[in-house]
């Protein structure tokens, strides 16, 4: 967590720790907390503040949006499982394909989109691989095909990478977690344009103007607007000098070792991510091997309770299964130093270097 979120949060761990829907001014003060949190969020949003909805995670945000859509829902194959599950649960869930990079395919979404479909989700960064989705181009595809359609983007690895202000216009519903910007894990928002109706996911005390009950996680809501602020502020010169580092971090890797495939060109992905395949070797050996060295990595997403499956991602893309087994998925973020990335560059190389060697 960034520390001026640590810093936002405590007092609401200690001694303002009133519950916001209450009525005496201990609960007042905290319902102020939340309501100025909510202001400041929205702004940074690019959305008024009625239309941010406070929830537990990215997730149910996702969730939320899809899971009683009353009518057809489609999103691409390479969207997170939050997204993509709900989808194929769905009564009238339809998936569509993407192109080598990981971006939906415009035709097949448009043959997808009919006048009865009611939400069309797709992700503005791939959680996995990086790719900047062009959602100008998927609105125009949504709005002429199916104008009735709720357009939804999963936005949680958008924050540190692109003005959410030019993303929010395009779409009608976004969904973020704090976690990924250095706010707290377990709290989330939803974006929900006005006008548009979304049946709730949670029923019971009313909160969030009846579109998210349940008790407000006021610490968590103060953090993650602080992080998010802090993040706003920051990101076009973190943009910057990430970019060199993952670029000095891909290429410090590829310039020793044979047979490397970084999976999608830089100038279509953001600058924290360094997607990698290395051909003859098995992911799980080398994050082990990486584990060991103090390099924290995975294989796929980060969210799959630690499962080493195959990558759907991958998968949509068409990467072959024998060298999607060597998927290697490195991020960067406002914590990551050069330090860091030399010495990541020296552990892949030697994990790799020693799995070819030792291999049957």
């Amino acid at each position: 967590m960034r520390p001026v979120a640590v810093d936002a949060m405590l007092p609401y761990l200690t001694e303002r720790y009133a519950n916001p829907s209450g009525s005496h001014r201990f609960a007042r003060e905290a319902r102020r907390a939340v309501d100025e949190a909510r202001d400041q969020i929205a702004e940074i949003l690019g959305v008024a503040p009625g239309e941010v909805v406070f929830t537990s995670c990215g997730t149910e945000s996702d969730n939320t949006v899809l899971v009683n859509a009353p009518g057809r829902v489609v999103c691409p194959a390479a969207e997170h499982h939050a997204v993509l599950h709900p989808v194929e649960a769905h009564p009238d869930g339809v998936v569509v394909g993407t192109d080598a990079t990981g971006q939906v395919d415009l035709d097949r979404l448009s043959d997808a989109c009919t006048p009865d479909t009611a939400v069309v989700s797709v992700m503005a960064v791939n959680n996995e691989v990086g790719t900047i989705t062009d959602l100008a181009a998927v609105a125009a595809v949504v709005r002429e095909r199916a104008p009735g359609a709720l357009l939804h983007t999963d936005a949680v690895q958008a924050a540190c990478w692109l003005d959410l202000r030019e993303v929010a216009p395009l779409v009608d519903a976004m969904s973020f977690s704090g976690h990924k910007f250095g706010g707290p894990k377990g709290c989330g928002v939803l974006t929900v344009r006005e006008g548009v109706a979304v049946p709730p996911l949670i029923s019971g005390g009313g909160q969030e103007r009846e579109r998210r009950s349940g008790t407000h996680n006021v610490a968590g809501i103060v953090a993650f607007a602080a992080a998010l602020a802090e993040t706003d502020a920051t990101r076009a010169a973190e943009r910057e000098r990430l970019t060199g580092l993952r670029d000095r971090l891909v290429d410090g890797i590829s310039a020793q070792l044979d047979g490397v495939h970084e999976t999608v060109p830089r100038d279509r992905k953001v600058a924290g991510s360094a997607h990698l395949c290395f051909e003859g070797i098995e992911n799980e050996a080398l994050l082990f091997l990486l584990d060991q060295a103090d390099v924290c990595a995975s294989a796929a997403s980060a969210c799959a309770s630690g499962a080493m499956e195959p990558s759907h991602v991958l998968a949509a893309m068409g990467v072959d299964r024998s060298l999607a087994g060597g998927a290697l998925r490195l991020s960067l973020g406002s914590t990551t130093t050069s330090a860091d990335v030399d010495r990541a560059v020296d552990v892949v190389v030697d994990g790799v270097a020693h799995l070819r060697r030792t291999a049957p």
